[in-house]
Formats: C-alpha cells, sequence, structure tokens
C-alpha cells in the first residue's frame, strides 16, 4: 500500500527544524525540511544566579539565562522540575506565595524587578501572564478586556472601545465575539476562554506574555489556535511558555530550556535541543526515556 509522507507544508506551524530527533519529528509529523535558526539578538529579560526557596525546599538553584525578545522560549522538563515556579519569578508572582526566598537578579528594561523601588503593579502590566486553567472574570466579555485599562486610569469609552477590538484582533477572537460583547464571558467555549484571557493580557499592552500551559486543558483544534496565534504575538511581544507538550515545543518555540530537580540543565535553540542536546539528561527527556 502506498504511503504518503508529510512535508511541512501539509502541517500547521511546521517546517521550522531540520535535523532533530528522529522519535521527535516523527511525533510532530515533520520531515527534515531546512530552516533559518533563530538569532538570540536583544534580550527581553535576563536572568542571572537566581535561587529560590519555598521554606527549607530549594526550588530554584543558581539559575543564569538569558531570554531572548519578540521570540517564543519554551520551558520544559518533567513535573515539579521548577518551570512553573520560574516563570512566576519573572513577573514576581512568588511574591504571593509564604515563605518564599528569592537570591540573584531578574533584569528587565535596565532594572532588578527584585530591587525594591520597583512598582509590582506596573511590572505586571508589563509582563502579563496567562494561566494554565482560564479564569474569565464573571462578568462581560467587554468588560473582561477593559477591567485592566480601567484599573490603570482609562475611562474615555471611545479610547476603551478601541482597545477591546484591538486586544480581541490581537488574540484573534474578535470575529468570534464582536457581536456579544456584552454577554458574560463565562458562556464561552474553553478555548475562547483562553484566548480572551490572552486579549485581557494584550489589553494593558505588555511587552512579555508568560504562559503557564496555557494550551493543556484544550482540545486539539483550541490548542491550534493558541499556537498559531503565539506565533502572531512573537511579531510584537516576548513569549515565554512552560509546555509539557514536546511535540508543542517542536511546532512553535525558537528557543527551549530543559529544567530538571531545579537546575536549568540545557538552554539553546529548540532544534539544537531536540536533534542535538549536549547534555545526556536533555536527549533522555525529550527521546521519552523519562518524565
Amino acid at each position: 500500500m502506498k504511503t504518503t509522507q508529510k512535508t511541512a507544508s501539509d502541517i500547521p506551524m511546521a517546517g521550522k527544524r531540520s535535523v532533530m530527533s528522529s522519535a521527535i519529528a516523527a511525533a510532530a509529523g515533520l520531515t527534515d525540511t531546512p530552516f533559518e535558526p533563530p538569532v538570540m539578538g536583544e534580550a527581553a529579560i535576563e536572568v542571572n544566579g537566581l535561587n529560590l526557596w519555598y521554606g527549607d525546599h530549594h526550588a530554584l538553584k543558581d539559575v543564569s539565562v538569558n531570554l531572548p525578545k519578540n521570540q517564543i522560549t519554551a520551558l520544559i522538563g518533567p513535573s515539579g522540575c521548577g518551570k512553573s515556579t520560574f516563570l512566576k519569578t519573572l513577573n514576581r508572582m512568588n511574591d504571593l506565595v509564604p515563605d518564599v526566598k528569592i537570591t540573584g537578579s531578574v533584569r528587565f528594561d535596565g532594572m532588578d524587578i527584585y530591587d525594591p523601588s520597583v512598582d509590582v503593579t506596573d511590572l505586571r502590566k508589563r509582563i502579563g501572564m496567562v494561566f494554565q486553567k482560564a479564569n474569565p472574570f464573571p462578568m462581560s466579555i467587554y468588560d473582561n478586556i477593559a477591567y485592566g485599562p480601567r484599573i490603570h486610569g482609562i475611562r474615555n469609552k471611545a479610547k476603551l472601545d478601541e482597545i477591546v477590538e484591538r486586544s480581541l484582533r490581537g488574540a484573534a477572537i474578535w470575529d468570534e465575539v464582536k457581536d456579544r460583547l456584552k454577554t458574560s464571558a463565562l458562556g464561552m467555549s474553553g478555548g475562547q476562554q483562553q484566548r480572551l484571557c490572552i486579549a485581557r493580557a494584550l489589553a494593558v499592552e505588555p511587552d512579555i506574555i508568560l504562559m503557564d500551559e496555557s494550551t493543556s486543558a484544550l482540545d486539539p483544534i483550541s490548542t491550534g489556535k493558541i499556537e498559531e496565534l503565539c506565533l502572531e504575538l512573537k511579531k510584537n511581544y516576548t513569549v515565554i511558555m512552560v509546555t509539557h507538550n514536546m511535540q508543542q515545543a517542536v511546532r512553535i518555540s525558537d528557543w527551549c530550556a530543559f529544567f530538571l530537580l531545579g537546575e536549568l540543565v540545557e538552554f539553546g535553540t529548540s532544534e539544537q535541543i531536540f536533534s542535538m542536546p549536549k547534555d545526556k539528561r536533555t536527549e533522555d527527556y525529550v527521546t521519552g526515556r523519562f518524565g
């Protein structure tokens, strides 16, 4: 029986990896196709000697890495390895957890975000987060998007209308909801709610969007829409995402950071991490030997 081999042009968001692990390539449905490796360029965030403890538990161990601007960086690794903890250090969400101690520095836009003089509210406006489970507010679609701008002092109706439309278009959901902006966001599908949450983050004009397994609860079609959206978002924003889905990391990320037991084991282009990892632990993880 004749079979037809998939090519990159047959697969949405594919054609990114040239010489990757055969197991990962097969799982992602990709064949070997030339691609241009990403260039590091300017760093959006510079992390140096970052350590974090939850009480006596040393959760992050001397992590140092530069995360590139206007690209997608995937944080990968087994459960409990420190990925989400690291992500939350980037906009100080861990401040909300009791008995946390943090040392080292996280530099963004020329400042150490852990300096006592930093306005945390403004920081979280500029470095937004989309969580694993969609969390729309129990209010209308319109008010979900307008909430953040109102908090930051915008009251003009015409300006709010403009922000709402721009944000929903940016999250690729405007055409689906433009005729029901006054209806409850809780009536949306799971995939729509997650894109609404992305739109809500965009409404306050961030520089960086953090995504903590933001597609793990979604069906494949909704996941595909979020992935396509991420590829569009990196034209204007830096995207840093935690994912357990190796195929997803292959499909859309430019860079990968592999965490294990609180340690950043390896950081590099996704092509390098999945095809020629330098550390045996990375190779074992991306080829499915553990995790």
